[in-house]
């Protein structure tokens, strides 16, 4: 691949990372609950890559036990996503962002225990550093305690649902698990919303609620992902978790233009992210490079 399609591919990645970082800001401007919020998400993701599917007149097939496995996972991130939207209507978008950081730790830890793999001392050290960044968090923004444990959660299960896809995808079509993975967490989401009595509450939306659902199920979920997987199968495995991890940093800037004041945190709660987000953009160079 020649230097400038290379180029092409990096601005690419850039600008989805962007979109992806991008959901939490939604995630704010978006009234209605977090619940509800991932149902409309999630539904209209999945009509999204549905239509999509119709115009590529790619088959969506797959054999029962993966169908049966897509859906679990999907169930998953429905969970992740519901844990994610409400860390952010109970604190801020920066701090949600920031501990989200954490799914790097947390795979570090369960990845080797899921495949039966050895921690490697880079997981080790990158761990302790980012464990220290959250202390400081929560020492310095201790007024938003449960943002800070519904983040930390939405991270676990971040990290839990992307080593099954990482195995998921080696064996099926990343737009297929995605497309029942939408259908899952659809299910997920509906079943809570059913058990704790909330279906028929706040399914009428305010016109600026659904502009904002429609650009956030087109375009930060199912646009985003096919942008996303294009590039990623061109460029190196360093360059995407590099690039990737630029999301709460944009994500934190984007809060603080449109937001302002709100998303104004202490420099204790600076000091915590910027030590979280070293240890995360330092993490591939030590997987790639060090290779200990």
């Amino acid at each position: 691949m020649s230097k400038l399609a290379t180029n092409r591919n990096i601005l690419i990645l850039h600008f989805t990372v962007l979109i992806w970082g991008f959901t939490g800001v939604l995630g704010e401007l978006i009234t209605v609950p977090a619940l509800h919020l991932v149902w409309y998400r999630v539904l209209i993701a999945g009509i999204s890559l549905w239509l999509y599917f119709l115009y590529s007149k790619k088959s969506i097939r797959v054999s029962k036990a993966q169908m049966l496995q897509y859906l679990g996972v999907g169930m998953l991130v429905g969970t992740h996503w519901m844990l994610f939207f409400h860390a952010i209507k109970i604190s801020t978008v920066s701090v949600t962002l920031v501990t989200l950081s954490s799914v790097t730790l947390f795979t570090a830890i369960l990845e080797p225990i899921i495949n039966r793999t050895k921690i490697s001392v880079a997981d080790i050290v990158v761990g302790l550093v980012i464990i220290f960044g959250i202390y400081l968090i929560f020492k310095f923004e201790f007024q938003y305690f449960w943002g800070i444990i519904f983040g930390l959660s939405c991270a676990f299960c971040a990290s839990i649902f992307s080593i099954f896809n990482a195995r998921m995808v080696k064996k099926g079509s990343p737009t297929s698990i995605t497309f029942y993975e939408m259908i899952g967490a659809w299910v997920g989401v509906s079943l809570v919303m059913l058990v704790t009595g909330q279906f028929n509450e706040h399914l009428w939306l305010s016109l600026s609620d659904l502009i904002y659902l429609l650009i956030l199920g087109v375009g930060c979920t199912a646009v985003a992902y096919v942008l996303g997987v294009a590039v990623m199968k061109e460029l190196s495995a360093f360059t995407v978790a590099l690039t990737t991890n630029m999301e709460p940093v944009y994500g934190i800037i984007l809060a603080l233009l449109i937001f302002g004041q709100k998303e104004t945190m202490s420099t204790g709660f600076y000091s915590g992210a910027i030590i979280v987000l070293a240890a995360v953009f330092v993490y591939p160079y030590l997987k790639a490079k060090l290779k200990f």
